[in-house]
């Protein structure tokens, strides 16, 4: 079965689906391939208006980067799943047509990642976010903390990177990373008014619209700053602490990093 399901929601709203469920919507990088190559040919589809990604069962959205997957990783390869991470989040930022994050319970790592790259988030009132790679010994990778600081600041950027901490949906509202926050029971049908309301209305105005606002809020380097991400994103996988960090989390452990 595919991991990424694509479903024709009706209006112009196309649903973009994680389907992991039994490993709460992991990315590896076979998913990552599979949802570049969806998201790469909707949005060169004229039928597709609004794109809306989710995670499949009632437990995630996306609970972050595979961790198995990766503890085998060398710094070299490392570095390319950090690339191919950027690729997606950053089609699903700059794609012409509006994306919507519908996050329902977890969203960690690479979920609150791939969700701030999307134009905005929509949360079930059981969403949770967090960024906890340093509890690995690692840092976030696929563009977190590029998008974190221009959305919330730099120095709350640096508060929820550093201490890892994860965060709800009420809390995520409040501090601007949430558009809106709905009862897990009817959560999904509000994402579909919102995404239909949008589909609805002229399509050529909000893609110029949308890129636009990307081009204002871009000073310039970005792919230099996605790249130097990915570097050292892949130069912690020569640490002991990230060894130490993915294996503990495997064996569901605290982990024991390094004192110098």
């Amino acid at each position: 079965m595919s991991e990424v399901l694509v479903r024709d929601g009706g209006s112009g709203v196309t649903w973009v689906e994680i389907n992991r469920p039994e490993a709460l919507n992991a990315l590896n990088a076979s998913v990552l391939n599979e949802l570049y190559l969806a998201l790469h040919r909707l949005a060169r589809d004229p039928a597709v208006r609004v794109v809306v990604l989710r995670g499949a069962g009632e437990k995630a959205f996306i609970a972050g980067a595979d961790i198995k997957e990766m503890s085998s990783l060398k710094r070299p390869e490392a570095s390319d799943f950090s690339r191919l991470g950027h690729s997606v989040a950053t089609l699903l930022e700059s794609m012409p047509k509006p994306t919507i994050a519908a996050v329902h319970g977890f969203a960690l790592g690479g979920g609150t990642e791939m969700a701030i790259a999307c134009d905005f988030i929509l949360a079930s009132e059981k969403a949770i976010f967090g960024l906890p790679e340093v509890s690995l010994g690692l840092m976030p990778g696929f563009g977190g903390m590029l998008r974190l600081q221009k959305l919330l600041g730099v120095s709350r950027a640096k508060e929820l990177i550093f201490t890892g901490a994860k965060f709800n949906a009420e809390e995520a509202r409040v501090m601007g990373l949430v558009r809106q926050v709905y009862p897990q029971v009817s959560f999904f049908d509000e994402v579909s008014k919102l995404a239909s309301q949008i589909a609805g209305l002229s399509m050529t105005a909000i893609m110029e619209a949308k890129a636009l606002i990307q081009e204002f809020s871009e000073p310039g380097g970005l792919h230099s700053k996605v790249d130097a991400e990915a570097l050292h994103f892949g130069a912690l996988f020569d640490t002991k602490d990230a060894q130490e960090g993915m294996i503990a989390f495997m064996e569901k452990r605290k982990p024991e990093f390094e004192r110098t």
